[in-house]
């Protein structure tokens, strides 16, 4: 017996076209790698954030500048942010059912994590560069 061919799906849904779009195992995936990266890179920021605690601002600025520092930093930034917007893209998709709000609540937070993500990227490289 044959359970290809979608013999499980109601004749609207095969007219639609509605199904299996095969990216769900992508995003899953993407979300557990970032949050592994988060996992190992949250312990070295709070270490560093402790470290810096009562220090004046060219001892950041000093700290920051290292280069396995800066290199960390911007990981957890995009492992951060991805992180995010892999979150509430399915926060979005599971509890907002009117579609329009759907897709407008999409391109803010893809927007919202992009200017952050860059936002960040740019701080680390200008301190990092100008230290």
């Amino acid at each position: 017996m044959s359970t290809g061919n979608g013999q499980y799906r109601n004749p609207m849904q095969r007219a639609r076209g509605l199904g299996s779009a095969k990216a769900g195992t992508g995003h899953f995936w993407w979300q557990r790698v970032t949050a592994i990266a988060l996992a190992l890179l949250v312990p070295w920021f709070i270490g560093v954030l402790v470290s810096l605690i009562g220090a004046d601002l060219d001892s950041v600025r000093t700290t920051i500048a290292r280069p396995w520092n800066a290199i960390l930093l911007a990981l957890f930034v995009i492992a951060l942010f991805w992180h995010s917007k892999l979150g509430l893209q399915v926060v979005i998709e599971d509890y907002v059912h009117t579609r329009a709000a759907e897709v407008a609540l999409q391109l803010l937070v893809t927007l919202a994590c992009a200017v952050g993500a860059f936002a960040s990227l740019y701080a680390i490289g200008r301190t990092a560069l100008m230290a």
